[in-house]
């Protein structure tokens, strides 16, 4: 048996080796989820929800982006966003310095794995959102955390927003989105007043 685990790993190309050494990084997050009457370390659940976002953005998708969808929470957990300053500004800089921190583990991982340094480089950029709106994988990585946000998050989130401030945030997520996942977050299953205020957001 020990034999048959050494050939499997031997013989596991670097994209297989990469995502279970980042699916390993996410199982570590301590905080848990429930799906299907399992828990779940919760950046592990996130991290394969993100990846199933981009099958349904693209019909084949290339390996480099999907490392960059999987490895864009990484870890995060391990830095709070009470650590930083209250307010836009600080926020910002938190999810920049996490987006750094995800891109250079997730670089390393698969430099270790046998990428070459230039395709660890793209993907790290892809996780910082380098070229949004211009680079078709970061573009991947931007509408895959949209669609999380929207899916799993907004409820609760539009609970603790003032109404116009949350308006104007649909507002800004929705100008970051491409048309495929506009169409896709327009088929996610909402409340009505969470229905309403998209609708509002995307008339103003």
């Amino acid at each position: 048996m020990a034999s048959d685990t050494v050939s499997d790993i031997e013989s596991a190309t670097p994209f297989d080796k990469t995502l279970a050494a980042l699916d390993a990084l996410h199982a570590e997050d301590p905080r848990k989820v429930e799906v299907d009457g399992e828990r779940l370390p919760q950046e592990l659940w996130h991290g394969w929800r993100m990846s199933a976002w981009l099958e349904r953005l693209h019909a084949s998708p290339d390996e480099l982006t999907q490392l960059a969808v999987r490895g864009q929470h990484l870890q995060r957990w391990q830095v709070s966003r009470h650590e930083y300053p209250e307010g836009r500004v600080g926020y910002l800089t938190w999810r920049r310095d996490q987006g750094k921190r995800a891109g250079e583990t997730t670089a390393r991982l698969m430099q270790e794995a046998g990428y070459a340094p230039d395709e660890a480089d793209r993907v790290s950029g892809m996780i910082r959102k380098q070229g949004l709106g211009r680079d078709a994988g970061t573009q991947a990585v931007e509408d895959c955390a949209c669609l999380m946000f929207l899916e799993n998050y907004f409820g609760d989130f539009a609970k603790t927003i003032e109404h116009d401030h949350l308006v104007r945030i649909v507002q800004m997520t929705w100008k970051k989105m491409s048309p495929r996942a506009h169409e896709l977050a327009l088929g996610l299953p909402m409340s009505d007043e969470a229905r309403g205020l998209v609708e509002e957001a995307l008339a103003g």
